[in-house]
């Protein structure tokens, strides 16, 4: 998981007819979970993944929570990001637990249209950026500069590149502005999708493990960098403004106050849910653990996200106090 700017391109292809496409993600619904007396006035809780594991692992926790504290119906539904935010007019999705910035969609939604509130930060701080493999920076220690990208494009040139050096990003649909930097930094390369998280980490694993030229967008918070210490490229440094145009866009990404969005009639339900996610604030550290045992242990979100809150009692008491 970026400014106001979506990582969507060809949204429309997401879209049927303009209807919501949703799927049960992770451990799906809890409606089997216990509920304890007297939370049956929760109802039902439509909670958005967005498709990277450090959201499902902030999505998972609220929810299990929500269901074996407050007694919710919780169902998880696998959107990317802009559609999801559609989702908040027509009662389909109640929150969106990550928002990396998208002030267009805070115009749009909040804004203009009223269908959807800020519920404030959610603890978590976002770092976009590109990143080389640890034995690049030690052997090429000034790549890390990006005026001295052109001088080893040669190194990351691969069939999908078109003869340039080829700079990986993730998903379609995360907030990049790679190809605008590529161009407007003047840069011999060309921006390839690896197609998914997944892919990406997979791509950076195989490059560090095998010593191939690796160049390639990644995030932060992010389980993976606990396991192979990525090291980022410095780009020219972020100011206020710098991306507003985003064909113009010839700056470092900002760092973003990671925050959560809702549905406005969900925030005025009275829905113990909403007070819940109003409250649910944790770190990057508390969200890659979880997401650790999600990606990398193989557990069901719904227990990893059991064992993250038994763990924490005293944290989770706080969000419902």
């Amino acid at each position: 998981m970026r400014t106001g700017r979506s990582r969507v391109r060809g949204l429309a292809a997401l879209i049927a007819a303009g209807s919501l496409v949703v799927s049960g993600c992770g451990g799906g619904d809890i409606e089997d979970s216990a509920a304890p007396e007297g939370g049956a006035d929760c109802g039902d809780f439509d909670m958005a993944i967005n498709p990277w594991v450090g959201y499902e692992a902030s999505a998972h926790v609220v929810g299990y929570v929500a269901a074996t504290e407050l007694g919710c119906n919780v169902e998880y539904k696998s959107l990317k990001e802009e559609v999801a935010w559609q989702g908040f007019g027509s009662g389909e999705v109640d929150v969106v637990i990550e928002n990396w910035g998208h002030e267009d969609l805070k115009q749009t939604y909040i804004e203009e249209q009223g269908t959807a509130q800020d519920a404030g930060p959610n603890g978590n701080m976002g770092v976009i950026g590109w990143y080389v493999p640890p034995w690049m920076a030690e052997e090429y220690p000034d790549i890390t500069d990006w005026q001295n990208l052109n001088k080893y494009a040669d190194l990351f040139v691969t069939s999908e590149s078109g003869g340039k050096g080829q700079l990986l990003d993730g998903d379609p649909s995360f907030v990049t502005n790679d190809e605008a930097l590529v161009a407007n930094l003047g840069l011999n390369f060309t921006v390839v999708y690896a197609g998914s998280e997944p892919a990406l980490i997979q791509a950076f694993r195989s490059a560090e493990e095998n010593r191939t030229p690796l160049l390639g967008y990644f995030y932060d918070p992010q389980w993976f960098l606990s396991e192979v210490p990525l090291v980022k490229v410095d780009l020219p440094p972020y100011t206020d403004g710098c991306d507003a145009d985003p064909a113009a866009v010839a700056c470092d990404y900002p760092q973003y106050i990671l925050d959560k969005i809702v549905a406005t009639d969900f925030a005025e339900s009275g829905s113990p849910a909403y007070d819940l996610v109003e409250a649910f604030e944790w770190t990057n550290e508390d969200q890659n653990i979880v997401a650790r045992y999600i990606a990398e242990d193989g557990m069901d979100p719904e227990d990893a996200a059991q064992k993250w809150v038994e763990d924490n009692p005293d944290i989770v008491q706080g969000w419902l106090a």
